[in-house]
Parts: C-alpha cells; structure tokens; sequence
C-alpha cells in the first residue's frame, strides 16, 4: 500500500512584473480607427497605432526614430560640443581669477 502526498500548489499568477517583462520582451501592439459621421459624411478620422516594447525589441524590427529626434537628445554633437566648449571657457576665467 502506497501513500500518495500530493502537494496543493496555488495556480501560478503572474506578476505585474512577470506580465510587464513580457510585454516587454515580445511587444504588444493596439491599433484602432475612430471615425466620426454625420449623414453618411466622414467629418473626422483618427488612426491610433501603439506599439510599447523594449528599447533592444524595437531596434531588432527596425525601429529606432529616436536615434535620430532631436527632441530625445539625438544631435549632430553641434550643441554637445558648443556646451563643452562654453564650460571650458567658464573654467580658464575661473583659473584666471584664482579661482
């Protein structure tokens, strides 16, 4: 005669965390059309294409506008090097004033 035990193990729920990394990992799009009529007669349409995803999940599908979008700090280095400049310059007065 054998006794089997058997161990109750909740059902696995996933995380907050465990769900985000997943998204993450594989990425999750939403897309949707709002169109507004009147009369049959198209007044208004909005398109909304929503991809969220990781940084490296983006680049492996050939995204990666903010390489290139000045608003997100991409630059030719023009600003980068007038600032370092300017502050070079703010330290040689310093010096200068013994300082």
């Amino acid at each position: 005669m054998t006794l089997e035990r058997r161990v109750h193990e909740p059902p696995s729920s996933a995380t907050l965390v465990d769900l985000l990394d997943r998204v993450l990992d594989k990425g999750l799009v939403v897309a949707g059309d709002v169109s507004i009529s009147l009369a049959n007669v198209e007044l208004l349409t909005i398109r909304v294409r929503l991809l969220v995803c990781s940084i490296d999940k983006a680049e492996q599908i050939g995204l990666n506008w903010w390489r290139h979008d000045p608003s997100f700090g991409a630059s030719d280095g023009g600003e980068v090097r007038r600032l370092q400049a300017r502050v070079a310059e703010l330290e040689k007065q310093l010096k200068a004033k013994g300082g």
